[in-house]
């Protein structure tokens, strides 16, 4: 049994690591009101991208631009969002996970992680890596995330990947983020609405391969910024969930050790009494 000096210093350590669970738990909190705050704005954005493209079905075929074309799928490239930090549960084992599952129906997959953890993950895994991205901050912009686009697109307009799928973490509420993966490449408007909208008849200036030419890569970049910042407001609500029920957690390890210190306590004082008790009687008989 433990004495009641080691218990002290023990509620003593977990008390200091109590204050910082609740310390990064007020943090996360700050941040994922900012986080989900952004993704709500900017949701309405790409599902008007996306509304224009369904729009244009009709006239999109695949030579009016090369980000239409449908090829063989020889291989795939899989732009993977993970985060930078820990402390989010099982949120970027979860979405790797889903990844590496739905890589596995495709012939052969290359990989363009952004985040320190998914980068880490797939090194494990021995994955064929094309390149990385980190760092990205709490508050990414476009001109960010373009860069990412650009690795992306070169890859599929060189023809060295016929297909590009992204996997990132969808923010439903502050309990539940969602590992989702998504074609983004080539475009292809969203099955589940074209067949509802009216026809509509489009006058093209100066034609529209040039106006699909302009819309469709500007639909690729909020696509992806859109994923990181869905990604964004997942991490700060897994780190608050994950900090909280640390503090819990640690809450009530003190309330056992406190309990086993008192009886340390008590059992020494018992022992200290019979102790006494034992040489006063020693002595009467003496």
């Amino acid at each position: 049994m433990a004495t009641e000096r080691e218990i002290k210093l023990r509620v003593r350590s977990i008390k200091n690591i109590q204050q910082v669970t609740k310390a990064q738990q007020t943090i996360s909190a700050s941040k994922m009101r900012r986080a989900q705050d952004a993704v709500l704005a900017s949701r309405p954005f790409e599902q008007r991208l996306r509304e224009v493209l369904n729009d244009l079905a009709p006239y999109a075929d695949d030579d009016a631009s090369p980000l239409l074309q449908k090829r063989p799928v020889k291989r795939a490239l899989m732009l993977l969002i993970t985060s930078d930090r820990g402390f989010v549960g099982a949120m970027n084992t979860n979405n790797v996970r889903n990844a590496l599952r739905e890589a596995e129906s495709l012939p052969s997959v290359g990989w363009v992680p952004v985040g320190r953890k998914g980068i880490a993950q797939l090194r494990r895994a021995g994955q064929s890596v094309i390149a990385e991205f980190s760092g990205l901050g709490d508050r990414p912009t476009t001109a960010d995330t373009n860069v990412i686009v650009k690795v992306v697109v070169e890859e599929f307009l060189a023809t060295r990947v016929d297909e590009v799928y992204l996997s990132f973490t969808r923010f439903v509420n502050t309990l539940r983020q969602v590992p989702t993966v998504r074609r983004i490449l080539p475009l292809v408007p969203e099955e589940e609405d074209i067949d509802a909208r009216p026809p509509l008849q489009y006058i093209f200036e100066p034609d529209a391969s040039t106006v699909l030419n302009a819309v469709l890569p500007r639909l690729l970049e909020v696509a992806v910024y859109q994923a990181i910042l869905e990604s964004l407001a997942s991490e700060h609500s897994a780190r608050l969930i994950a900090m909280r029920n640390a503090t819990d957690a640690a809450g009530d390890l003190i309330s056992e050790l406190t309990l086993q210190a008192n009886k340390a306590r008590q059992w020494r004082i018992t022992k200290e009494m019979l102790e006494i008790a034992s040489g006063a009687e020693a002595m009467a008989k003496g």
